[in-house]
């Protein structure tokens, strides 16, 4: 693999940090902005909006740049970001600039993944979509810890200062090692970036997209509950129990990419299959101290072994021009599938049938993902088969 696909994978990692490691900085937060913790945890929020608004907003505005300027003017908004978090006077001040680093990110992933396929022969364009995210996935096993403990030793600031230094060198590495390129010309008009929307098969995948992540987030958003309250492992068990999930996480978007660039489809409709069982089976597996470990490693890998097909699959179905567009709203999709399991988690917790449902009514967001992604798939061999029947004009 080239060098200028780790380059890619240095800015997935700071970015990774930096939308993650506020879940563990939120008592600081508040405290020191004088704000309540679940004012704090709407930075979260803040950022997922932000992704969701600024994939396709930046990805359209940028559509006449060369695709390695973009990815430098995108590193430098998200080192501007994270040096305005790191010096904001206030709450409001501090969330305005959680947003606009997160309009970095989609963008970010988006294009980040039409380079990486470009980089590579056709039978490996899943494994760099995968070693790109392996930042991403890396970020949460080594990244968000040392963040954390970085914030509640020197103060919240000092992460963010920290992560504005990881900008700095992605930025650097980006520079160096990407190769230049000029606009392709095929995806320089708005109205052609937009008409990808039109696409029915990008819109199934965008939904799947939603469907498999809102399934994922329901859970993990309050793993940290269901160890405790369900399991019986302490809250200082919680962490190191995290650094399982990270590692199944590594694990299931290597082996997603490398079987995607086999068989694409297959590993689609597989990993969607298998993250709807492991979700369901959770029910009782984290009933039991043991099991509970596996179940969470289980979950990381099946997880992340869906991102590099979904992905694929979307970049495949938006072809040509508005492939970028396609590509950064498929990212968009993920943190809207985020957003939504937060909420669907909560609802189940809050009104019913309560925190130990949660995994099984997780479950049948995948399973609803599966049905659509097979729908899809039915839909492009009728309207293939109708184009090799002879006779047809």
């Amino acid at each position: 693999m080239p060098l200028a696909l780790y380059a890619l994978t240095a800015g997935a990692f700071g970015i990774g940090v930096t939308e993650f490691v506020i879940m563990g900085l939120l008592l600081q937060v508040s405290a020191d902005l004088g704000v309540t913790i679940s004012a704090a945890g709407l930075l979260i929020s803040g950022y997922a909006l932000g992704v969701v608004v600024g994939a396709p907003l930046l990805t359209t505005v940028t559509g006449r740049w060369s695709r390695k300027t973009v990815l430098l003017g995108l590193m430098i908004v998200f080192t501007l970001g994270n040096l305005a978090c790191a010096v904001a006077p206030d709450y409001a001040m501090l969330m305005a600039a959680r947003v606009l680093t997160a309009f970095a990110h989609g963008t970010f992933f988006g294009v980040g993944s039409v380079v990486a396929t470009s980089l590579v022969p056709a039978d490996k364009k899943a494994s760099a979509i995968a070693i790109m995210f392996t930042g991403l996935t890396v970020a949460n096993i080594l990244g968000v810890p040392f963040g954390t403990w970085l914030g509640q030793a020197y103060g919240w600031r000092a992460t963010f200062w920290a992560v504005t230094f990881v900008g700095l060198v992605a930025l650097a590495v980006i520079a160096l090692f990407v190769p230049k390129d000029r606009p392709d010309l095929a995806e320089s008009g708005i109205k052609e970036e937009l008409k990808v929307l039109l696409r029915r098969p990008v819109l199934l995948g965008l939904l799947t997209t939603v469907l498999g992540y809102a399934g994922v987030f329901a859970v993990f958003t309050y793993v940290a509950p269901i160890l405790t309250q369900i399991t019986g492992f302490s809250e200082a068990a919680v962490s190191p129990i995290l650094l399982v999930f990270g590692a199944g996480l590594v694990l299931g978007n290597l082996v997603g990419g490398r079987l995607a660039d086999r068989h694409l489809m297959a590993t689609l409709l597989g990993s969607l299959a298998l993250l709807a069982l492991v979700l369901a089976a959770m029910t009782i597996g984290v009933r039991h101290p043991v099991t509970a470990i596996a179940f969470i490693a289980l979950l990381g890998a099946a997880a992340f072994a869906t991102v590099p097909p979904l992905q694929m699959w979307v970049l495949e179905k938006a072809d040509g021009a508005g492939q970028s567009l396609a590509s950064s709203l498929n990212i968009a999709a993920f943190n809207l599938g985020n957003a939504l399991g937060a909420w669907l988690g909560g609802f189940v917790i809050d009104h019913g049938p309560g925190l130990g449902a949660v995994t099984w009514v997780a479950a049948l967001l995948p399973a609803s993902g599966l049905l659509i992604a097979l729908w899809s798939r039915r839909l492009d061999q009728a309207e293939m088969s109708l184009r090799l029947r002879p006779g047809q004009v």
